[in-house]
């Protein structure tokens, strides 16, 4: 059996450059092809002829085309021209007499070769197969009903890289995926996305369309940690190679955007053969049919219940569904994601806007209870979103994440100050208006310059956690979200130097509806809104979170009631007490401490007659009544009796010595501490770690319940 292969080496180059296709991987499976439908047992029973004008000095042919067809296992045909190629290959391989052929198989997009059949004995059995041509316009005669014509790219092995172009609604498929209880994870979205895309062929654009930058405009896009990255999204698009387009807010602004791009880019020769439409916007249906008419393959991607029924119901496209291909959490999942890693810079983002506006609330009416509807007004009026609709899809999240926490009465509800996002943010908000409240009125400017504020801020040591201050961009990004949310107010300003250059500085608004009303003198000690979440928290439970502010806590309420007492006054100037535990005040271990007091109404703190002054001063009054401050006094009472009972035995008083008589629960080296600073233990000279009792010191007096005229003849 007699079986041939003709390949037209110049006719599969210019298939190969129109249809992405790589010529050796080409060469080789045509071969294998022949071989398989010829049914022939061994390959050396196909002589196939790979024929172009190999010996052309200024050939077009690539250098690597003759071995790439001689190691494939071709016989190589040089020929000088195309118009004599059949009478070269005729007087080559069919001369006249030859054996009668088989099978003959010729490789070519042209129907050039075609007048040679006619001229070629074949059996009386013999098959042809023409593979390139669509087509044939001439009449084969008796030869018609053994030639087959079949496309190249339906052989097996062979198949042709597509080109995709997606176009991505972004603003309607977010919104789609949110209304359906998923949560947008953004990062998870664009990889899924791709990949789907890129089963498809060879992407040559991907665009997303939505009004990027416009506060609000979407639902919260949050990454695999629940962190929200709306501000992110354009950056993290582009890195994937999604270019992000931008269109103003509104169904009509996207649909028209988006389907003039697509039916532009389909009248190019390099446009997608693929198009793949993420919408579920039936008003896309024209476009559609368009891009069938062009012979574009269409594939959409919907969103369950979202997608239109015109593109459900359209027999000529593919339908796929996002939450089919993705795997995407949802609402009643998000409150068990971990929040806000360590590792990860923690910004200003959707969040910020939530947890601060609700403080706005709050502090216009601190005795009102607030509900949903409340909140999301108040971000729409500031401009934090742009729809109802969008409030309560920023609200719901929040509530899902736990930032938010639902009250007893309808549709109310309160912060959860223990959540992360919360802690991190009232910290952040506080320290900075703070720095800018202190700034101001230490130095009597007007203003502060944005540079000062930026090395002012590296300096506040209470940020210094991880994710947290580090670095200007970072102090840049919370700025601009206080400004934002029109805690502090940026203006440019003439240069003190040159006139004609604006600087940016920072003031306070002028109408401080701000979220914290800390006062900016520097004893202030108005209560910081972050001190919310230690509100009922008695001061042993701070031990595990707070340490440094739940020891100062010990020593104010200590150290004030001892000053009262003694001196039988209702306060203590604050000033006095201050600089009298200064040396334990870590940086805001004071400032936090006094909060504490404040929240859980333990103390006071108002402006005094001074009897000394003619100004008043601001003072501390302890709230005895108060079961926290009572639990203290009665620790401190029973250390004091503990000190007494060594004394009565004539003990020494050390601190193995003290741990022996308390059980493990004490703070040994604290409530020492508390003594000395007091006066109620000295230590002993030369004596390492041992102290002596002031066995007449007032409060050991009043824990003793001593007679006060007795002690005072013992002493005399």
């Amino acid at each position: 059996m007699r079986a041939y292969l003709l390949v037209d080496v110049h006719d599969l180059l210019g298939y190969t450059a129109n249809n992405r296709v790589d010529l050796q991987e080409l060469a080789v499976a045509i071969r294998a092809n022949a071989i398989m439908v010829a049914g022939l047992i061994e390959s050396n029973l196909l002589r196939a002829v790979a024929f172009a004008n190999w010996s052309a000095e200024d050939s077009s042919l690539p250098k690597e085309t003759l071995a790439i067809f001689q190691s494939a296992g071709y016989e190589t045909f040089d020929i000088k021209d195309s118009p004599s190629a059949k009478d070269c290959l005729l007087a080559e391989y069919f001369p006249p007499g030859h054996t009668p052929l088989s099978w003959l198989i010729m490789a070519t997009t042209g129907n050039d070769l075609l007048t040679m059949l006619p001229k070629i004995d074949f059996s009386a059995n013999s098959r042809i197969r023409l593979w390139g041509i669509d087509e044939a316009t001439q009449d084969f005669g008796p030869l018609r009903d053994r030639v087959v014509l079949q496309r190249l790219d339906s052989l097996v092995g062979i198949q042709k890289i597509k080109n995709v172009a997606v176009y991505i609604d972004f603003e309607n498929i977010s919104i789609s995926l949110n209304e359906q209880g998923h949560v947008v994870n953004l990062d998870h979205l664009i990889n899924r996305m791709v990949s789907q895309a890129q089963a498809h062929g060879q992407l040559v654009k991907t665009a997303a369309y939505a009004p990027w930058g416009q506060r609000g405009a979407l639902p919260p896009l949050v990454d695999s940690g629940g962190r929200e990255v709306a501000d992110e999204a354009p950056s993290r698009l582009m890195k994937a190679n999604i270019d992000p387009v931008f269109h103003l807010p509104g169904k009509q602004s996207a649909d028209i955007r988006i389907a003039r791009d697509v039916l532009a880019d389909a009248d190019y020769p390099e446009s997608g053969d693929v198009i793949i439409l993420a919408t579920g916007d039936r008003d896309f249906n024209d476009v559609i049919n368009t891009l069938l008419q062009k012979r574009k393959t269409v594939v959409v991607w919907g969103v369950r219940g979202s997608t239109g029924r015109l593109l459900q119901e359209h027999p000529s496209l593919r339908l796929d569904y996002i939450d089919d291909f993705t795997d995407l959490r949802t609402h009643q999942s998000l409150s068990v994601v971990e929040t806000e890693k360590d590792t990860e810079s923690f910004i200003p983002s959707q969040w910020s806007s939530v947890i601060i506006q609700y403080f706005r609330l709050n502090s216009a009416s601190p005795q009102k209870t607030i509900t949903v509807d409340d909140l999301i007004g108040q971000l729409n009026d500031v401009g934090d979103v742009i729809s109802w609709e969008r409030g309560q899809d920023l609200v719901s999240q929040a509530l899902s994440l736990g930032i938010l926490t639902v009250q007893d009465a309808p549709g109310a509800i309160d912060m959860n100050f223990q959540h992360p996002i919360v802690d991190k943010t009232l910290l952040i908000v506080n320290r900075l208006a703070r720095r800018v409240a202190n700034t101001l009125s230490t130095r009597g400017w007007e203003y502060v310059n944005y540079g000062f504020l930026l090395k002012g801020i590296a300096m506040e040591r209470d940020l210094d956690r991880p994710g947290m201050n580090e670095s200007d961009q970072w102090r840049s990004h919370w700025i601009d979200c206080l400004v934002r949310e029109r805690v502090l107010q940026r203006e440019l300003v003439p240069h003190r130097h040159n006139p004609d250059d604006l600087v940016p500085v920072i003031r306070l608004p002028e109408t401080r509806d701000t979220v914290s009303s800390s006062q900016p003198e520097a004893e202030a000690v108005s209560v910081d809104i972050s001190a919310q979440k230690w509100k009922g928290v008695p001061p042993h439970q701070m031990y595990e979170t707070d340490s440094d502010v739940a020891r100062m806590v010990a020593r104010i309420v200590i150290s004030v009631q001892q000053f009262t007492s003694f001196r039988n006054f209702a306060w203590c100037p604050l000033g006095s007490l201050h600089r009298r535990l200064r040396e334990y005040d870590g940086g805001m271990a004071f400032q936090n401490a006094v909060e504490y007091l404040l929240v859980n109404e333990m103390v006071s703190v108002n402006e005094y007659a001074n009897p000394r002054s003619d100004y008043n001063t601001k003072g501390i009054e302890l709230n005895e009544s108060n079961p926290f401050v009572a639990a203290l006094l009665a620790e401190r009472d029973e250390f004091v009796r503990v000190l007494l009972s060594m004394y009565r035995n004539n003990d020494g008083i050390t601190h193995e010595a003290v741990a022996l008589q308390l059980n493990s629960n004490w703070d040994i080296g604290l409530w020492l501490s508390i003594m000395r600073s007091e006066n109620v233990l000295n230590p002993l000279p030369g004596r390492s770690d041992q102290f002596s009792l002031f066995r007449t010191h007032h409060t050991v007096k009043l824990v003793a319940d001593d007679d006060v005229e007795d002690i005072q003849q013992v002493a005399g």
